[in-house]
């Protein structure tokens, strides 16, 4: 196995590149993880690595010590602890790093339950939260997510390291405001807009048919858009001073008031 031991190396370079740039990632058409979890639940999600960078003294403290084994010896390098640490994002790193190929994510491509429960993001920003609203879809097995109009990158590093993976579980597909409310009108798709000045207490509406929840951004909420076209507005109440809850935090009170609905 090819051991790395200098940051000037051309490979850990291009991962710093990959890592930094979303630019990059479209034009290698390349995604970095970080992790063993994370890279075992995308390989059993379809996803196959293209390089795997390893840290042998860090790695012998993972939790998936058989990983390496799934994973061809050819596409395996090794890096000193020192390398490594400098290319790692996150904290407490197991020692594992890889490169992927990304999914498309058209709306055409979800495959949908009879009764689908959807989280619609729009506009959303902040990697952090889209990973963490991935973490609840998972968590209520929601049919998919579906991203319109991101002003981040879906294979943002910190997408990856917030959702703890389950970008790579959870069905997701990125479409045009308009293009989304399309596909889900002639599915038949109830969609509920989540708004400060609804009327419309969220827990009094029924999402034991098939229905989505749109999010706005923390910022600026929904587009008019989707105030003129969903068919209902819906609010989480507020008791305290502060007027609003983090995104990722409104979203999940919202998908597990619907999962309470349909008996989960």
């Amino acid at each position: 196995m090819e051991i790395i031991s200098s940051l000037q190396n051309p490979k850990i370079k291009n991962l710093v590149k990959l890592q930094t740039k979303a630019k990059e990632r479209r034009q290698q058409q390349l995604v970095v993880v970080e992790g063993a979890r994370e890279l075992s639940i995308a390989m059993s999600n379809g996803y196959q690595p293209q390089a795997v960078y390893v840290c042998p003294e860090f790695f012998a403290k993972s939790d998936y010590p058989n990983l390496l084994e799934r994973i061809k010896p050819s596409l395996q390098t090794a890096l000193t602890p020192e390398v490594f640490q400098k290319i790692a994002y996150r904290e407490a790193s197991d020692g594992i790093l890889a490169l992927l190929r990304p999914k498309s994510h058209e709306l055409d491509a979800l495959q949908l339950s009879d009764n689908p429960f959807l989280i619609v993001l729009e506009a959303v920003e902040k990697p952090g939260n889209l990973g963490a609203i991935l973490r609840t879809a998972d968590a209520a097995e929601a049919d998919a997510v579906i991203v319109c109009d991101p002003h981040t990158d879906l294979y943002n590093p910190n997408v990856v390291r917030s959702s703890i993976g389950c970008l790579f579980s959870v069905p997701v597909a990125v479409a045009t405001s308009q293009e989304a409310l399309v596909w889900m009108k002639a599915r038949n798709i109830k969609t509920y807009a989540a708004e400060l000045q609804a009327s419309n207490w969220y827990h009094l509406n029924d999402y034991t048919t098939p229905s989505a929840i749109v999010m706005g951004t923390e910022a600026d909420g929904l587009s008019q858009f989707w105030l003129d076209h969903a068919d209902a507005r819906i609010k989480i109440p507020m008791r305290g001073l502060i007027d609003s809850l983090n995104v990722s935090v409104s979203t999940a009170v919202l998908a597990f008031e619907a999962m309470r609905q349909r008996g989960f």
